[in-house]
């Protein structure tokens, strides 16, 4: 549920001015509200955040309104200004206003949300199952079955309520002819619900700031750099266009991640370093106007020497293919600090594209990133930064190099993968479809595009019994186009296709030369084989980069300790299980997880709301961080990775879900001893 609280949470001033009450008190329903947001009545001021529902949110505030439960109240300003406002995710433009608008401050989920309902969005298709009562997303299953209605159909303004009536009595319900109708009728008048609404009259644009952050922080509901943007734009009326205008222009060239909450990391960090500790993001609100624009300075010209860096020199077309923009910051505030017509020396550039390699190879900022950053933001004052930030890593006289086994058991979740990409396009591989660099399949689609070279199907029918996370391998995955696995790969073994690719494209995509490996009885050589080829063609670009002070006789990139972690899917008899399976020094873990209810924690983590997720009898933490990182507390490990991470992680255990007759046996105690930090990117990897 949005974690917009009601105004007894956190009182509001209440006074008069000029003997006029300043705090409107009135209900309004849903219908009416709806077309006030459609006429321009309502609209969003600069300090409101972006809309973040997911389609389960939207479904449960449907089913509040249909249930009568209590939805909270809505606060306003209104002003005899014109302020500073944002678009309003709605999927439609608003009107211009015949009135002086009334600026939405708490209750913009809902709001949209409904708007989208009433208004058949595409992405707010809610159905409502007429015998069960339940309430959900549009499905291929639910258009299928008779029973579920959308709920647009029922209150929309060209809703046939005689015909739906009718269309129900024929789907076999079990439920009586006067049901029916009392349930729809109890669907249709969400439309007439009223909600309570506060408006603020004659307040000032900081005051209405700081009252948004009060009662927005009060549970949680905004991200500190939601505060701090709230009074900044305050203060600065139009900054926060600024920023989304910076974060349009990268997203255009391919680096769509560097958005606002990522620029103001950046801005607090090009101001707040003081003493051996980073300021929070919320000492922005402190800062003064000119602090602010040279900060903001620095970034954006951080940005214009660093991506082109990525793009020109290290061939990464897309922020899709970083496993963290951590990484990024301690280089964007280097370049920052440099006079605008300064020339860095071609040693210290390769030397700190090495250093980024070389973090990102390490996971450096996989986990807590701020204590990572302080170490090394104050290695950019060194005499010699380049060495100073590799001392960060433990590089001081031996460069790194990759090993064969640094890529067992690694899957697309690892940071390895941006490594396997780079080993491809420095080698001038191309799409054995249309000829063209790999890096057109990444530019039209903002993510990188590949296949298995060994198809999964035909892995997962072979006598050997090749288990998903062998299938999943990173040394099985080929960077080629949707096109190329459709139209040449498809469900054949490589034996039977690459024939038909040339041998130098073969080369360049690190495919061994032996043909025995690329039969499927084979497969388990041809992971071998190919791990030590991706290994070698990763340690040569790593090279490219070496500063010359580091010998040649490279150390392998660090691995994590004995320890392994796999989440696999079960389902069977109506039931799904996400089983979890740990192991730490020799003890085993195993756990089991209901994925629908660890899907709603997600779905609450979105918003910024943590969560206890049932594991077996017991409850298992899940908590969200300022920069969006979550950690769920399973067994021996404190379980650290991304929203998208994790959603990933769930969809690729049940991608081939096994039967629940195979799943492991739970343990029935719990871990005795404190949770050990373990990233989710190292999920699947056994480690000795």
């Amino acid at each position: 549920m949005e974690a917009e609280r009601l105004l007894a949470v956190q009182p509001l001033p209440h006074r008069t001015l000029g003997g006029t009450v300043a705090v409107e008190r009135t209900n309004r329903d849903v219908r009416t509200l709806i077309t006030q947001i459609a006429a321009g009545e309502i609209m969003l001021p600069e300090i409101q955040r972006g809309y973040v529902w997911k389609a389960s949110q939207v479904a449960r505030l449907i089913e509040s309104l249909y249930r009568g439960y209590p939805a909270g109240s809505l606060l306003f300003w209104k002003t005899g200004q014109l302020a500073e406002t944002r678009q309003a995710a709605i999927g439609a433009p608003q009107a211009v206003p015949n009135v002086m608008p009334l600026y939405l401050l708490d209750g913009q989920q809902r709001l949209t949300s409904l708007f989208r309902v009433l208004t058949d969005h595409p992405d707010a298709q809610v159905v409502f199952h007429i015998e069960t009562e339940a309430f959900q997303n549009q499905s291929a299953a639910t258009r299928r079955n008779r029973k579920w209605i959308k709920v647009y159909d029922v209150v929309g303004p060209d809703a046939d309520m005689f015909a739906i009536h009718g269309e129900l009595k024929g789907a076999g319900l079990a439920i009586p002819e006067p049901e029916i109708g009392r349930r729809l009728s109890a669907l249709q008048k969400i439309t007439q619900r009223d909600f309570h609404m506060e408006v603020l009259h004659e307040f000032g644009y900081e005051e209405v700031a700081d009252i948004f952050v009060r009662v927005n922080s009060g549970g949680r509901a905004l991200k500190t750099t939601d505060l701090a943007l709230a009074t900044l734009s305050a203060r600065t009326p139009g900054f926060l266009g600024q920023l989304e205008a910076e974060s349009a222009h990268w997203a255009e060239h391919g680096y769509g991640a560097l958005d606002v909450n990522f620029l103001i990391k950046a801005l607090t960090l090009s101001l707040s370093m003081t003493g051996t500790r980073l300021a929070s993001v919320a000492k922005l609100t402190t800062a003064s106007r000119e602090m602010v624009e040279s900060g903001w300075e620095k970034v954006q010209r951080g940005l214009t020497h660093v991506v082109p860096l990525l793009a020109e020199k290290l061939l990464i077309p897309t922020t899709a293919l970083l496993p963290s923009l951590a990484a990024l910051h301690p280089l964007i505030l280097y370049y920052g600090r440099q006079p605008r017509d300064s020339k860095i020396s071609k040693d210290v550039e390769s030397g700190l594209l090495y250093w980024f390699l070389a973090a990102t190879a390490r996971n450096r900022y996989g986990g807590s990133t701020d204590t990572t950053l302080t170490q090394d933001i104050r290695m950019l004052d060194a005499e010699d930064p380049v060495a100073a930030l590799l001392g960060n890593l433990g590089i001081r006289d031996r460069g790194i190099s990759v090993t064969a086994g640094d890529l067992a058991g690694r899957n697309h979740q690892s940071p390895y993968l941006m490594f396997s990409y780079l080993a491809a396009a420095h080698a001038g591989a191309t799409d054995w479809w249309d000829g063209g660099p790999i890096s057109e399949g990444v530019e039209k689609s903002g993510k990188p595009q590949y296949s298995l070279v060994h198809p999964a199907g035909k892995l997962r029918t072979h006598g050997s019994k090749y288990s998903s996370a062998e299938i999943n391998e990173l040394a099985n995955i080929v960077f080629v186009s949707e096109q190329t696995a459709k139209n040449i790969i498809g469900s054949r073994s490589p034996a039977a296709y690459m024939q038909s690719v040339g041998a130098s494209d073969r080369a360049a995509h690190a495919i061994p030369s032996d043909p025995a490996v690329l039969e499927s009885e084979r497969y388990r050589d041809f992971l071998v084989a190919r791990r030590v080829l991706l290994a070698e063609r990763i340690t040569a670009l790593l090279d490219q980069f070496r500063p010359g002070f580091l010998t040649g006789d490279g150390t392998a990139a660090e691995t994590t300790a004995s320890q392994s972690l796999v989440l696999a899917g079960y389902t069977g008899a109506g039931r799904s299980v996400l089983a979890a399976e740990a192991e730490l020094d020799g003890q085993r873990w195993v756990g089991w997880i209901n994925p629908t209810d660890f899907e709603a924690a997600l779905d609450a983590a979105a918003t910024g709301l943590a969560s206890d997720v049932p594991v077996g009898d017991e409850t298992a933490p899940l908590r969200i961080d300022d920069e969006g990182s979550m950690t769920f507390s399973l067994g021996p490990f404190a379980i650290r990775g991304s929203l998208d991470q994790w959603r990933t992680a769930v969809k690729d255990a049940f991608e081939d879900a096994q039967p629940l007759a195979h799943c492991p046996e739970p343990n029935d105690d719990q871990w005795a001893a404190e949770p050990v930090e373990f990233l989710l990117t190292n999920s699947g990897v056994q480690t000795p």
